[in-house]
Parts: structure tokens; C-alpha cells; sequence
């Protein structure tokens, strides 16, 4: 078979028909690692590991290349890859020479997560609105978190934090307001936590309105059993609802019997009062309905860490879920279990939110939580400070897609314990060279009256407390354009995949408080060596358009991240 093209008018060329054939080599790559034209799991991880490199990798690595492929419209019959999808697998972004962002499950990334995310201030008395949400999922936040109680009439749910002055926010706003941003920033699935403080009637009400807004964004696990969550790859453009399912309210509000039904048996009450128990029933049916409804939208189950006695860390080899504790609870749990937690989190999520006296919307050290595997660190993201430039930072890394995949020390078999002393792996050198923009960026006489500013650098790692440690530059005295010619600093680093480096500029004063000049937080695996501009932000992460250092980076020895 053959096809023409037209040259001119009176001539014509033909070429032979295009055809999807795997060439001569890829066919006999194929029959090396096959049998009887079919490729087993156990085969295709043995081609991975012998041809592709992937040394490391296991049959669950195998399972993520299958489902992946499924995503890519590549079929295969029980497990088995023929020729044709082994060639069509090997053309798939899965098989890219550059590591992909989302093909492991859930539990393998850290990801973006926000406290109280309709707040615009602080935990007492600030406003309550869809603002906060909008700007979260612009910047890159996927999981938002939303508290749901019933309106004062009781007759609808609303948006509030509870026990406190806050205002409420209407339901139906807040989730348009994800549904219109939750993709803005990439295409990987976004998570709503719902705190539900809410009776069946009201979840049925909320079930009713998440379908309507979401329709076929909404993922829904059916009746497929998984033991790991899917991937973020899979999950692309999706709204994920999780929260405890309803049943747990149901068993505390089971209705009990009337004192003034005399019943006779359990299945069959007594003549007179058979109206009377036959209404109690249809009230329990139409809870169980409204429950079903509401249940059937949650993705991932969720449940509480706040029982001492119940083992909040034993693993449903069947199920994998998410359970949520505070940063108090966490830091108890990981002084005497923290293997335990690093464990569970290779298969569950677990989220870490604010203790409850942060009443001025603070933030914790999010290093405590990622060091030991936990994926959803919530943060206050109307607050500023130190803590919430580092989770800055770390969400800078895999092109600020919200995700950021787990270093392979907290999915290993062999347990990571962030307390122990591990020995040096490298060193980080970094040199301060100068830097510019600020008087682009400021007004003349924002940091001195009568003079130029005073600028001096502080610098640090974030990390495994070994590693943690900071510096400072020496003072450039009267310089819009400082210098610091002396200035090297050697960070020895045993855990460099945990590790941030961040920057704070101030401009120093002698009888006031030094001034903010600009800050920035870098997530090392991603850190590229040689001389760099560093662009600077402001206290609320925003970066400056011309503010800049010019910085030197080098590992040595060089350091491979995996």
C-alpha cells in the first residue's frame, strides 16, 4: 500500500503507506523479555531494571507503569503486555528520559495543604470569605479545607470555624470558588477536607450540592478495592471530597425508643402504637439515605487521631485512608513511634494542622511532619513569617505544581528515623557575591532617611535537626548595590533530600529594629550549582520584580537526589 502526494500539476510522488510498526530492535528487545509474545509483570520489572535502569524499582513500580498506561489509552489483556502496547508504552510520557511528577500513589508526595482555608486573618474574630480560597489555589494550594455547621435556622449548611467570632461564608460560594481555581496553577487533582459538624439531613443537602458543582470532576472510588491510593496522574482534574464517613454520626444519633411505647418485640411493636414506630422507622430510613448519598462522594476516608487508646497507626493492608492529628500530637507520637508514623505514611495519609491556641493564624515547623513522611502539613496560609516561607519553599519544587514527591529514604523498607545521626553525604558551599533591585523596588527613603541601606544576609538550612543551622553575612554599610566579598559559608548536610536553604535580607539599624529587605526559601534536590540570581519575596511570598541576589552553589562532593 502506498500514498501520493501532488508535485505541481502534472507529476506525483508516492510513498509507502504510514504504519504504528515497532522496528526490527524493539521487536527483539521485546522477545528477550517475553514468552510466547506476552510480557508478565515480573518481565517488564525485569526490562526496567536491566535495560531502563530503574535498579530500585519493584513490582509496585510495575503496577504504577500498568496503570499509567491504562491512562494512556494503552491496553492490556490480564496484566500482560503484547508487542503492540509494549511499544505504545515505550512512546508514553511514563517512559520519559526526565522523572515524571505524578505516576507513584497519593501517599508518595508531599502536598500543599491549607488550614481553615476561608479565613482572611485570625482564628477569633477575622472574616470568613471565598478570597482566601481563590488565592490558595492560585498559588498552587491542593488541599483546601472547609468547616461545615449548620446555619442558626438548621436548615442548611454553612462555611464557619466553630466556637469562635469568625463570620460564616455561604457553601454553594466557597465551592464554585474551587471549582473555577482549583486547576489554575496545574491539572493534578485538588482535595477538600470537610470538617463535618453536620446532621444526615444537611450532609444529604451537601451531597446534593458537590455533585451538582463538580459533576464529572468529582472522583468517585466506586466499588473497586484499591490498597494504594491512585496517583496524582490519574487523579488530573479531579475534586477529591474527604472526610469521616457519615456513619459515625449516625451511631451517635441512633433515635431511641419512645418511654411511652409499650412494645412487645423489636420487629413488631404493639397495635396502638404502630403509627408511632412506624414513623420513628421511616425517620431512621431517610437518615440512612441521606448518609448513603453523602458517603458514597467521599474519595478518601478519613479519621481521628484523638483517642490515646486506639492505635490511630495500625495499617489496613486492604485500605488505605487518612487520619488527622495537631502538631502537639505529632511531635508526642514521633518521639516514641517515629518509625511507626514514616511506615504508615508509605501507605496512609496523614494530615498535621495547627495547635489550637494559634489563635493569631501562626504556623508550625513543617520539618517536624516531613521528615517523618506526613503528606498534608496545613498551614495557615493568611499568616506570615519564617514557617510559612519554608512550605513556600518546598512548593517551589516540581514546577510549583502543588505536589512535590517523596525522597526514596521515606518509602524504603528499611525505616528512616530523622532522629538518628547519619554521617555527612556532602557539603553545600554557597557564596554571596551581591545584589540588586531594591531601589527599583522601594522608595529612596524606605529603609534610611538620610542614607543608603546597610544590608546584611542572613542564611540557613532547614532540615533533620543535624543539619539545621544558620549564618550571617557581614554588613555592606551605605549600599543600594551591596557587596560581601568574603563571604562563604559550608553547610555539611547528612540528610540533603529533607533540606531547604533559605535567605532573609535585613537592613541593619542601630537603635531600631533591622528592616525587611526580602526573603526566599529553596528546595535543595532541585538546587542547580554554579553562580545563580536568587529572586527575593516579600513577607507574604510574593516575589519582587526586580529585587535579586547573585549567589554561588556547589556540592561537593556532587550529590545525586533520589
Amino acid at each position: 500500500m502506498s500514498e501520493s502526494f501532488k508535485v505541481c500539476f502534472c507529476s506525483s510522488r508516492s510513498f509507502k503507506e504510514k504504519t504504528r510498526q515497532p522496528p526490527v530492535s524493539i521487536k527483539r528487545l521485546f522477545e528477550a523479555y517475553s514468552r510466547n509474545g506476552k510480557m508478565s509483570s515480573k518481565e517488564l520489572l525485569r526490562f526496567v531494571s536491566e535495560v531502563q535502569g530503574e535498579r530500585q524499582a519493584g513490582l509496585d513500580y510495575v503496577q504504577d507503569i500498568f496503570h499509567s498506561v491504562k491512562h494512556h489509552n494503552v491496553f492490556h489483556h490480564h496484566g500482560l503486555f503484547d508487542l503492540n502496547a509494549f511499544y505504545r508504552y515505550l512512546f508514553s510520557d511514563p517512559n520519559s528520559p526526565l522523572p515524571l511528577p505524578g505516576l507513584a500513589p497519593l501517599a508518595h508526595y508531599f502536598v500543599y495543604t491549607g488550614h481553615t482555608s476561608y479565613l482572611t486573618g485570625n482564628q477569633v474574630n477575622s472574616r470568613s470569605s471565598v478570597e482566601p480560597i481563590v488565592q490558595a489555589l492560585r498559588k498552587g494550594v491542593k488541599v483546601i479545607e472547609l468547616d461545615l455547621w449548620p446555619n442558626p435556622s438548621g436548615n442548611a449548611a454553612e462555611v464557619r470555624h466553630g466556637g469562635t467570632l469568625t463570620s460564616h461564608e455561604d457553601l454553594q460560594k466557597c465551592l464554585s470558588a474551587i471549582k473555577d481555581n482549583a486547576f489554575h496553577v496545574s491539572d493534578y487533582p485538588v482535595m477538600i477536607t470537610l470538617e463535618d459538624h453536620l446532621p444526615p439531613k444537611l450532609q444529604g443537602q451537601v451531597a446534593k450540592m458537590l455533585t451538582k458543582t463538580f459533576r464529572e470532576m468529582l472522583f468517585r472510588c466506586g466499588s473497586e478495592s484499591r490498597k494504594h491510593f491512585p496517583s496524582p496522574e490519574e487523579l488530573r482534574k479531579k475534586i477529591l471530597i474527604s472526610t469521616k464517613p457519615p456513619k459515625e454520626y449516625l451511631e451517635r444519633q441512633t433515635v431511641q425508643p419512645t418511654p411511652m411505647v409499650k412494645e412487645t418485640s423489636w420487629s413488631r411493636p404493639a397495635s396502638s402504637n404502630n403509627m408511632a414506630w412506624r414513623g420513628e422507622n421511616k425517620i431512621l430510613e431517610e437518615l440512612e439515605s441521606e448518609a448513603v448519598g453523602y458517603r458514597d462522594l467521599i474519595a478518601i476516608h478519613a479519621a481521628n487521631c484523638k483517642n490515646p487508646s486506639k492505635d490511630c497507626l495500625s495499617d489496613d493492608p486492604e485500605k488505605p485512608l487518612r487520619i488527622s492529628m495537631d502538631e502537639q500530637w505529632l511531635e508526642t507520637m514521633v518521639r516514641t513511634r517515629g518509625t511507626d508514623v514514616v511506615r504508615f505514611t508509605q501507605r496512609n495519609l496523614v494530615r498535621i494542622y495547627p495547635k489550637g491556641t494559634r489563635l493569631d493564624s501562626s504556623n508550625f515547623d513543617p520539618l517536624v511532619g516531613w521528615t517523618h513522611g506526613t503528606q498534608l502539613v496545613a498551614f495557615n496560609m493568611q499568616g506570615h513569617g519564617k514557617q510559612l516561607w519554608i512550605m513556600q519553599g518546598m512548593f517551589r519544587a516540581n514546577g510549583g505544581c502543588g505536589y512535590v514527591k517523596k525522597p526514596r529514604i521515606l518509602l524504603e523498607h528499611t525505616l528512616f528515623d530523622p532522629c538518628k545521626r547519619f554521617p555527612i553525604k556532602t557539603t553545600l558551599k554557597v557564596k554571596l557575591y551581591t545584589g540588586e533591585g531594591w531601589d527599583l523596588d522601594f522608595p529612596q527613603t524606605h529603609f534610611d532617611k538620610y542614607s543608603p541601606p546597610d544590608f546584611f544576609v542572613k542564611i540557613g538550612i532547614e532540615g533533620v535537626p543535624r543539619d539545621t543551622v544558620s549564618y550571617r553575612t557581614e554588613t555592606a554599610v551605605d549600599q543600594w548595590f551591596p557587596i560581601w566579598s568574603n563571604d562563604e559559608f559550608l553547610f555539611q548536610l547528612s540528610v540533603p533530600e529533607l533540606a531547604l536553604l533559605w535567605f532573609k535580607v535585613q537592613d541593619y539599624d542601630n537603635d531600631t529594629q533591622n528592616d525587611f529587605a526580602g526573603q526566599t526559601c529553596l528546595p535543595l534536590p532541585e538546587l542547580k550549582s554554579g553562580v545563580r540570581a536568587v529572586r527575593l519575596h516579600d513577607r507574604a511570598g510574593r516575589a519582587y520584580k526586580n529585587t535579586r541576589l547573585l549567589v554561588g552553589f556547589a556540592f561537593d562532593p556532587p550529590y545525586m537526589f533520589r
